[in-house]
């Protein structure tokens, strides 16, 4: 019969395979990079996803002063929307740059710690796992709401009330699917992607076409089905409220540097595949967010309690024989919202694995698991979005104000590093021009890793042409990322002001820990080895098989070193014990520790302290007799003496702690 512990793992294991398939070889690797294809699926879904909700996001603060009776208000939303579009098209052409300097991955992580200095790439690291916990937990709560919104007046409209549950259920989903490896959660998400794309195009271009040549116009909500954006009043048109619509649209640039962060996944050549691959990205991306707008001013579309900008226009304009197309439209609008968050889920795990490396996190983030993934960042990134959303009631308005702050100070820092790096490379093209490079500048190269590859794109000849696009991408999201902090500080944004620096101090606290392990460990200044004497202590509370077994055990590894340890609660137990031990003790010297208040762990912790005094040089081993139940529950049936003893002498010092298990057969 298998001991319960066996029947356990291999339960466990056959779960495991179940959910994340079989595991992967290291050489594998190499074939589970993504084409350019697959790869918009991957690391574009979170960006273009955003159209689904970029505009509504705009149209819930003008209605603050719709609600105030300025009707007109929404006629801004065209232009706020050309706004956003140019600054969107600055900072891709910016990441274009640092696709091709750092084809490593990493992102603004990477850019600024090499460019700026670690604290700064800490800021812009922090930054961006923020950013990616908030993008699963808006992308899933978006997705759940274009599924609500779709079963509005149906008999599924109770649903709505479940909203947290939904997203929590596709949190999970997600996760288990990228556990399973990059390829199969690249071929998983494809399909909705490019259905979504097409899908989400045609509606555009037919609402448009159908406008001009039918007109129509969205139906005006009452007064409390009117939804207004989180934390705004009813209020007149203000700069200051235009440009709260403005920091609001700006979701629609969360995820542009998702690509940057994953170029290692390409195939090869990774920067030209990445390169080109962002280029589609981000004009497919402008053209759905303007077009949406568009939309949204022609049909005078208003922000509903209940129902998203997105499956308005769907009702107005697929009617009659075509009205099933509105159901493709929400459906796939909800696959891509829900299947956003992969973007993340590539992501997340990446850079987190990168700061393990460096040492600001544990070491067990840059492990990769069975299926050539960093489960442990999966699973932590799944965690902590679960948790955002069940805090927020899975209400996508309640969570944009959190949104963009680590979006937009991670573009900032990312271009600030770009073009610190080229007014280096400046220098030392200026320096080539007059004398050779020397020794010492050689040495310090060597010394300082470089990231940094040179290619067609970031030749040092061109840093004329790269300092100024970096530079303009630097100088427009620095602007944007001061608007958005004082527009939304009070509306949420303080959360993230004041968790990044706090997880900059968590990244340094633990840097500090393993630099001081690495000092401790190291063998340097270490003095000549001595021979060590060891004291073999062996806890009994009787005589029995399991005993003997220890017993046994110890005496190999200190053949005269062993003593029995006995805790004296009876005086008629101890007799009977003396009696017994004669016979089957071994020829170990039994130790017996009286206990006036019936302590098990004080007394054996005093005699081990009292060993110790004696050299300190000397190691104690305490061998711990343990019988193992033929079933897991009827562990529960017996006292849990081993464990206790076993966490009280965790922490001392030159006590070493080993189990002999003697396993049962019934």
């Amino acid at each position: 019969m298998q001991p319960a512990a066996e029947i356990n793992w291999v339960m466990v294991t056959t779960l495991k395979r179940l959910l994340v398939g079989n595991p992967l070889k290291t050489e594998q690797a190499a074939h589970e990079r993504l084409s350019k294809k697959t790869a918009l699926a991957v690391f574009s879904s979170d960006a273009l996803s955003s159209t689904a909700y970029a505009t509504e996001e705009i149209l819930l603060v003008l209605a603050a002063a719709v609600a105030f009776g300025q009707a007109a208000a929404f006629h801004y939303v065209v232009p706020i929307s050309v706004g956003i579009a140019v600054l969107l098209v600055i900072v891709a052409i910016s990441y274009r740059q640092t696709i091709h300097a750092y084809p490593s991955g990493g992102g603004a992580y990477i850019v600024a710690k090499e460019n700026l200095g670690t604290t700064p790439g800490l800021v812009a690291g922090a930054a961006l796992l923020v950013d990616y916990v908030l993008t699963v937990s808006v992308s899933i709560a978006a997705g759940v709401a274009a599924i609500t919104s779709m079963v509005q007046g149906t008999r599924f409209a109770w649903l709505d009330s479940h909203k947290v549950a939904l997203c929590l259920a596709c949190i999970a989903f997600i996760a288990v699917a990228n556990l399973r490896g990059v390829r199969e959660s690249g071929a998983l998400f494809a399909a909705p992607t490019y259905a979504f794309l097409v899908c989400f195009l045609f509606m555009i271009g037919y609402g448009i076409f159908h406008y001009f040549l039918y007109g129509g116009a969205a139906t005006v909500p009452g007064g409390e089905e009117l939804k207004i954006a989180e934390g705004y009043k009813f209020q007149p048109v203000t700069m200051f409220l235009l440009l709260g619509a403005f920091s609001n649209g700006c979701a629609a640039l969360t995820g542009i540097e998702a690509i940057s962060n994953g170029v290692p996944a390409f195939k090869q050549p990774e920067a030209r595949n990445a390169s080109a691959t962002l280029v589609v990205m981000a004009v497919l991306l402008t053209t759905m967010f303007l077009g949406t707008s568009v939309m949204a001013y022609l049909y005078g579309v208003h922000p509903h309690a209940s129902e998203t900008v997105i499956s308005q226009f769907g009702r107005i304009i697929f009617t009659g024989a075509f009205a099933w197309f509105y159901y493709v439209v929400q459906i796939t609008t909800a696959l891509i919202l829900v299947l956003a968050a992969n973007t993340s889920f590539a992501d997340f795990p990446r850079l987190a694995s990168l700061l393990a490396r460096d040492g600001f996190l544990p070491r067990q983030f840059a492990n990769r698991g069975d299926k050539l993934v960093f489960s442990n960042g999966i699973a932590i990134l799944a965690v902590f979005s679960s948790l955002l959303v069940a805090a927020f009631g899975g209400d996508t308005s309640r969570l944009i104000p959190l949104y963009a702050v680590g979006v937009f100070l991670s573009f900032t820092l990312s271009q600030t590093g770009m073009v610190r790096h080229w007014l280096k490379e400046r220098d030392e093209v200026r320096a080539k021009q007059t004398k050779t490079v020397g020794a010492p500048e050689a040495e310090e190269g060597e010394i300082h890793r470089s990231y940094f590859v040179t290619d067609e794109v970031t030749s040092p000849s061109n840093w004329k042409k790269s300092i100024v696009i970096n530079g303009i991408g630097a100088f427009a999201t620095f602007v944007v990322l001061c608007v958005f902090v004082v527009t939304k500080f009070i509306h949420g944004a303080w959360i993230v002001v004041v968790i990044i620096p706090l997880l900059v101090l968590m990244f340094r606290s633990i840097h500090v820990h393993y630099a001081g392990v690495a000092q401790q460990l190291s063998t340097e200044g270490l003095g000549q080895l001595h021979e060590i004497r060891n004291t073999v202590l062996v806890p009994v509370c009787g005589i029995h098989r399991g005993v003997i077994n220890a017993l046994q055990y110890a005496t190999s590894i200190a053949p005269g070193g062993v003593r029995a340890v006995y805790v004296d609660f009876d005086e008629e137990a101890t007799a009977r014990l003396r009696r017994k031990w004669e016979q089957w003790g071994s020829g170990v010297e039994l130790v017996v520790l009286p206990s006036p208040y019936r302590e098990l762990t004080r007394p054996l912790l005093r005699y081990i302290d009292r060993l110790r005094r004696k050299g300190d040089d000397n190691f104690v081993t305490v061998v711990l007799p343990e019988f193992v139940p033929a079933r897991w529950w009827q562990q529960l049936l017996h006292n849990q003496s081993s464990l206790l003893l076993k966490g009280s002498l965790l922490f001392k010092k030159g006590v070493i702690v080993t189990s002999v298990p003697y396993h049962l057969k019934r």
